[in-house]
């Protein structure tokens, strides 16, 4: 059973055992639609093609996609190619090449819960840069996630995030900016829930985390500036400066063993 809050002090909102696993099952429907999209992306197809994919995989695993629809965004996946970094709608006009650094974002539900994840790839081999540039925002991800623990606060994530960031950013010989303005979030029979999740910030503020607490973790790191533009479309948003950007996100829960990351694919 989870504990009660003390009276008083706020806690990221808190998840059963049950329906922990219940996420889970939603969030390995995600990731067996990223496995898709990831294996079948080559030069020569289409975002839409990518986006085609990941709604035959989430309806033929009896989910329903959660970014089809929502709040009008037209497409199951969103695909960020190159400059843009998140909210990138997937069409037959954008034709991947090689050399293209994709960032693909999917959510599913199942059975009334959410799961949400992101991955970047190449089409075919990355330069440096680009690689390390994923690499760095993977990274900065695994150490917003090793901080969901019980006890932490929201903004021990953020500063965790933010010190993998800069770490990477020594290790690499080279600076990557933190997207401003996104984050992450609170996520269960909604997509979308408090609290927002800076990528950055001093630690021990905002409420806490205790056994139970999910949050989506997704870092989203550039090669430049860490200002953005949305497109005429009102959903793309691409870099201030035409750098290139990566997003990496999990959905996680807080146990009392360790995070538990819900957006896994099952065996």
């Amino acid at each position: 059973m989870i504990g009660l809050p003390r009276r008083g002090r706020k806690v990221v909102p808190q998840r059963t055992p049950g329906e922990l696993d219940a996420m889970a099952a939603a969030g390995s429907l995600v990731a067996a639609a990223l496995k898709a999209v990831h294996e079948a992306a080559a030069p020569g197809l289409t975002t839409l093609d990518l986006d085609q994919i990941a709604e035959s995989v989430i309806r033929d695993g009896g989910g329903i996609p959660s970014f089809l629809g929502y709040h009008g965004f037209p497409a199951t996946i969103c695909a960020s190619v190159n400059d843009r970094v998140v909210h990138g709608i997937p069409t037959a006009d954008e034709v991947l090449a090689s050399g293209d650094l994709v960032s693909i974002d999917c959510g599913a539900i199942l059975n009334d819960w959410h799961g949400d994840s992101a991955v970047t790839f190449g089409i075919g081999p990355l330069i440096d840069a680009d690689q390390k540039l994923s690499d760095a925002t993977r990274e900065s991800m695994e150490a917003g996630i090793a901080a969901m623990v019980p006890g932490n606060r929201l903004t021990d994530v953020s500063h965790a995030i933010e010190v993998a960031t800069h770490a990477a950013s020594a290790r690499y010989d080279r600076k990557f900016g933190i997207v401003a303005g996104y984050g992450g979030h609170g996520i269960g029979q909604e997509m979308h829930m408090d609290p927002f999740l800076p990528n950055e910030g001093s630690p021990g503020r905002g409420p806490f985390l205790e056994p139970g607490s999910v949050l989506a973790i997704e870092p989203m790191l550039t090669l430049g500036t860490s200002k953005t533009v949305i497109l005429e479309d009102e959903w793309t948003v691409v870099t201030k400066d035409g750098s290139r950007a990566a997003h990496w996100e999990h959905t996680v829960a807080v146990t009392e063993d360790g995070p538990r990351i819900l957006t896994l694919l099952r065996d």
